[in-house]
């Protein structure tokens, strides 16, 4: 575990609208374990420490299989991914390391394949949800694990 302190609290010095971001966060529909998918692909990206940590521990909550968790970084190559799955986590990585040229129709026809427009509006949004939460985290440097007990991430059995 990292001995550095986080450079700031934004849910003290926040507290209103860190509050409105989670509550944000809390609103999804989707699949919990496509959406701590598309947490921990974005994370691994973004290269926050903070984010993966939690997202791994809420997969494991969920029931999630350690195999795939290992793989989501490999996912163009591992078979352990649905059709849906590797089509949300394209898409997240699409949304996070945005091209220069923008999102090509190709892209947008792929995913489209395996969502509702309704569904892909959620999917979108939690893609900018993540990467918001990850440039936050990112940015004054929480500490993995350090809010474990406030999330209830304990019961992962992970530490």
């Amino acid at each position: 575990m990292s001995t550095h302190a986080p450079r700031l609290d934004y849910f003290r010095q926040s507290a209103d609208l860190s509050k409105k971001y989670m509550d944000f966060g809390m609103a999804f529909r989707m699949d919990k374990g496509l959406a701590v998918l598309v947490d921990i692909r974005a994370s691994q990206l973004n290269g926050c420490a903070f984010c993966l940590d939690m997202h791994v521990k809420q997969a494991k909550m969920h029931g999630e299989r350690e195999l795939r968790l290992h793989h989501v970084a490999i996912w163009h190559e591992s078979p352990l991914f649905t059709p849906r799955e590797r089509a949300a986590l394209a898409w997240t990585e699409l949304l996070t390391h945005i091209p220069a040229e923008g999102v090509s129709d190709a892209a947008y026809a792929e995913v489209s394949e395996q969502f509702s427009l309704e569904e892909l509006s959620e999917l979108t949004w939690r893609v900018a949800a993540i990467n918001g939460w990850n440039r936050m985290n990112v940015a004054v440097r929480n500490v993995p694990g350090s809010l474990d007990k406030m999330f209830g991430l304990e019961k992962a059995g992970l530490a």
